[in-house]
């Protein structure tokens, strides 16, 4: 039998988006997981959903937020949500929880594939990819055929041929042989494309497969948990509309 991989990012701390996922997982038949960061951040359960996370026993490379939370990163220079959100995040979590934060690893690879936050160029810096040129840093450093991401929270595919780098909007797609492909996730707890579904990945190992799941969650019981936490509104609001 065969390993069918779902690769999971960007939680932040959603733990109603997370459960959805992992019943979706269970319906898609999912063996293992890979986890491309940033677990905690902008919601309001991030213990729960480390919990979840960390029962999985999965490879998690550490996001933006993750790095935030766990070291005495000055905030000064962050926008007030932003930083409202990791000061308040650190007053929930517990020494070693933070521990674990602070210990998780920048480049992860796995069964032939490469898991990283941000970028393989720079992964300490939390660059953004937005564009095949911006790609293509990525590409340089990158040694395995297939390497997922996450970090701007827009599912996307860039394609590494002999002839360039290409963007190509997410789709399901069987992997061609003699190509490499860096691959976002899209976020499973704070989707920015304009779409507030839940966003995932599973790539069938042998099959050389990926699909992207979106899926729909109960987006008003996110707010809710944000609202009582005495989180920014903001941060609830956006949800709703995937920005």
């Amino acid at each position: 039998m065969g390993k069918i991989i779902a690769i999971l990012g960007d939680i932040h701390a959603n733990i109603d988006a997370l459960n959805v996922v992992l019943d979706d997982c269970r319906k898609e038949g999912v063996t293992d997981f890979l986890c491309t960061g940033d677990v905690v951040g902008y919601n309001a359960a991030p213990s729960e959903c480390m919990k979840v996370i960390r029962e999985l026993g999965c490879p998690v490379v550490k996001g933006n937020h993750d790095h935030y939370v766990s070291s005495d990163q000055n905030l000064d220079d962050f926008h007030p949500n932003a930083a409202a959100v990791v000061r308040w995040t650190r007053e929930q979590l517990d020494a070693e929880e933070i521990d674990w934060l602070y210990n998780l690893p920048f480049v992860v690879t796995q069964m032939g594939i490469t898991l990283v936050h941000s970028t393989m160029d720079n992964p300490e810096t939390f660059g953004y990819v937005f564009d095949h040129f911006q790609a293509e840093a990525n590409f340089i450093c990158q040694k395995t055929p297939l390497c997922f991401h996450g970090h701007t929270h827009v599912p996307m595919i860039y394609e590494k041929q002999v002839a360039g780098v290409y963007r190509i909007d997410p789709q399901d797609f069987k992997l061609p042989i003699g190509r490499k492909y860096f691959i976002n996730v899209g976020s499973v707890g704070q989707p920015r494309d304009r779409d507030p579904r839940a966003t995932y990945v599973v790539y069938d190992f042998l099959a050389r497969t990926v699909k992207f799941r979106r899926l729909e969650y109960d987006v008003e019981a996110a707010q809710e948990r944000i609202r009582l936490a005495g989180l920014p509104s903001r941060l609830a609001e956006r949800l709703a509309v995937g920005e």
